[in-house]
């Protein structure tokens, strides 16, 4: 069976796009404003089921994206589609809601950006980040290297990590050089410049690069 658990309770449904690329817009006032625009790919967002607490013990809306090729996707996807006779997606993610809106959402409906996102609305873009391969802790936590003079024996090395004999033993949690980057990660309260039915254009900058698989959503909390 196709299992896709949503991460976090949301606001309100969102929708899937793809990350185009940055560039700029001008304001009214003539000031220069650096935006990402996130593009929809061919077949846009479809509900693809909806739970409820009465019969999956929570409240949520699963969204499909990216309509492929049927051999493009396992066959449990595929039968998980073909039940409610819905085209082959590639991309399936879930949004969890503490309650459902009184405009139910059904099964089949596309998802059209115009009608959940207005021009100045504050969303939250998430995505995984550009990977940056096994990085060192001056460029992970920006940690201070040491002296470049030529006596110097510790140009860009680590460091202490902890107490000797007593504890013996590296605590956790201690920064050290490994992984950076490739994490999913949200940007919260960027700001909608514009929006159209295949893309929607926010202020600043959201992870990963062209082509990335990206999520927005309401912006939650307070504007």
């Amino acid at each position: 069976a196709v299992r896709v658990e949503a991460r976090a309770v949301e606001k309100d449904v969102g929708v899937m796009g793809t990350k185009a690329g940055m560039t700029s817009v001008f304001t009214d006032e003539g000031k220069m404003v650096p935006v990402s625009v996130i593009g929809m790919k061919k077949g846009g967002n479809v509900v693809t089921q909806v739970k409820t607490k009465e019969t999956d013990g929570y409240n949520a809306v699963q969204v499909g994206y990216e309509e492929v090729r049927e051999k493009l996707l396992t066959k449990p996807e595929v039968g998980h589609l073909k039940k409610n006779e819905l085209p082959p997606l590639r991309q399936l993610a879930e949004f969890k809601l503490e309650e459902m809106p009184e405009e139910a959402y059904t099964v089949g409906t596309e998802l059209d950006p115009t009608e959940l996102f207005s021009v100045g609305d504050k969303v939250d873009v998430a995505g995984v980040t550009v990977g940056k391969g096994f990085s060192g802790p001056i460029k992970r936590y920006g940690f201070h290297r040491g002296p470049m003079s030529h006596g110097s024996k510790s140009h860009r090395e680590h460091g202490t990590t902890g107490p000797g004999s007593t504890p013996a033993r590296v605590y956790p949690g201690v920064k050290h050089a490994g992984q950076m980057g490739n994490k999913r990660t949200k940007i919260k309260k960027l700001e909608v410049v514009q929006v159209e039915k295949d893309m929607i254009v926010v202020k600043g900058a959201v992870p990963g690069k062209p082509g990335n698989l990206l999520t927005v959503t309401k912006a939650k909390g307070k504007a």
